[in-house]
C-alpha cells in the first residue's frame, strides 16, 4: 500500500461530504449539522493522512544500536 490508499479514502471522505448535504436537509438546523459533519470528516481524514504518510516516508530514519557486529 502507497500513497495511492490516502487518494482513494480522499474521494470515499469527499463522497460522504456530498452525501450529509442532502442527508441533513430535513432537520431543525440543517447547516449547523452539514458544517459539523463536512469539519468533522476533513479534520479526521486530514489527520489520518498525514499521519499515514508520515509513517510511509519519515524524515529521520530510526537507528538501530542493539545489533550485533560480526567479526
Amino acid at each position: 500500500m502507497g500513497g495511492a490508499l490516502v487518494f482513494w479514502v480522499g474521494l470515499i471522505i469527499a463522497g460522504l461530504c456530498v452525501g450529509a448535504m442532502f442527508t441533513f436537509k430535513s432537520m431543525a438546523d440543517p447547516t449547523l449539522w452539514r458544517t459539523c459533519t463536512v469539519l468533522t470528516l476533513s479534520c479526521c481524514y486530514l489527520m489520518w493522512g498525514i499521519t499515514y504518510l508520515a509513517q510511509l516516508h519519515p524524515i529521520i530514519v530510526p537507528k538501530r544500536d542493539d545489533l550485533r557486529i560480526d567479526l
